[in-house]
């Protein structure tokens, strides 16, 4: 009988290295991947100039081609933001509920697991190498309350834990696996070599925008200025892109960096106010908040005009857009750098 065990595929060279060190054996396996909306991949890499370089694909999705397995994507953003929002075990060193965030996705794998009549889990977890969930003492925390108990085997560092229901049983031969530990990247990139994976995601790159500072600062911002923790999917998307600027509690401005940014803030004009410079080339801004009152507009134009080639002229003009898409001209002067405070600058 062949046993079969669903791995969780996050895009990283752990969990493809633990997935074949199961696979090897000759255990069938499945990829499950979990969309939270919080990923880095697939949308600051490929709307800045900065990242253009960069490798465009879903490493999830690459993990799965090199394995040769099936990949389930699910989404769960809805079912997440309570991990987000009320954090169980705390958050890391920004907004990053790491631990609470494991559990759920294994309780998540378990419910898949006992639906689709697989066997176990496979992580990529490595003792000590994240300071939040991945120490020893928050092993078995991870397997009690995500209800896979045993059923969770972490073939990088099996063989400083206890021995899991597949390793009791002889589905899989403990001595194969590994007793990786400690924040060093050295060991999986030494298997990597091992199992001739030459090209995947960077080693000691994290894939969640929660565990950004500047990122984190911005969700703060949002819930602090709304007066509720909370998000929608929108939400997440526009944290990621642009200057976010806060003049006021009533309204914040979100300004384009470059070309790639204004497309892309261009497919929420019908959701925001907007501000365009007109006289000279600049940047699309987004305007959160309330209607703006004839003194905020001239300020969120002024601020806007800053970051335009109009920067140093006397007069800009810059065309303003309510939601419903009724524009007017304004002319106002760009405020000097000087002028735009310190504490408006939300990052």
């Amino acid at each position: 009988m062949t046993r079969k065990a669903v791995a969780l595929i996050s895009g990283g060279l752990d969990s493809l290295l633990a997935a074949r060190l199961v696979q090897q054996q000759g255990i069938q396996v499945e990829g499950i991947n979990f969309y939270t909306g919080f990923c880095v991949e697939g949308h600051t890499h490929a709307i800045r100039n900065r990242d253009r370089g960069r490798v465009k694909r879903n490493n999830a999705l690459w993990v799965a081609e090199q394995l040769g397995i099936k990949l389930h994507i699910i989404d769960i953003v809805e079912e997440y933001k309570d991990v987000v929002i009320n954090s169980k075990h705390g958050y890391g060193a920004n907004l990053n509920p790491c631990l609470d965030c494991k559990i759920f996705m294994v309780r998540k794998a378990h419910e898949w697991l006992r639906a689709n009549d697989f066997d176990f889990i496979i992580t990529g977890e490595v003792i000590g190498q994240r300071p939040k969930s991945q120490r020893k003492r928050c092993m078995p925390v991870i397997a009690q309350e995500s209800g896979a108990e045993d059923l969770l085997l972490r073939p990088l560092c099996a063989q400083n834990l206890a021995p899991t229901l597949p390793e009791r049983e002889g589905w899989i031969e403990r001595a194969q696996l590994r007793d990786f530990s400690g924040r060093s990247r050295k060991p999986q990139m030494a298997l990597a070599g091992e199992f001739g994976f030459e090209d995947y995601a960077q080693p000691a790159g994290g894939c969640c925008f929660l565990t950004d500072q500047t990122y984190s600062v911005k969700l703060q911002d949002l819930w602090d200025n709304r007066g509720r923790r909370g998000y929608e999917l929108d939400d997440i998307m526009l944290l990621k892109v642009g200057r976010h600027i806060r003049p006021s509690r009533d309204f914040k401005l979100i300004i384009a960096r470059e070309e790639g940014e204004t497309n892309f803030l261009s497919g929420y004009r019908h959701q925001f106010q907007t501000i365009k410079t007109v006289s000279h080339a600049g940047p699309l801004a987004l305007v959160e908040g309330e209607p703006l009152d004839a003194e905020q507009l001239e300020l969120a134009c002024a601020i806007t005009a800053r970051f335009s080639k109009g920067r140093d002229a006397d007069s800009v003009e810059l065309r303003f857009s309510d939601r419903e898409q009724d524009s007017r001209s304004i002319h106002v002067k760009p405020l000097a750098a000087d002028q735009i405070e310190a504490d408006w600058i939300v990052a």
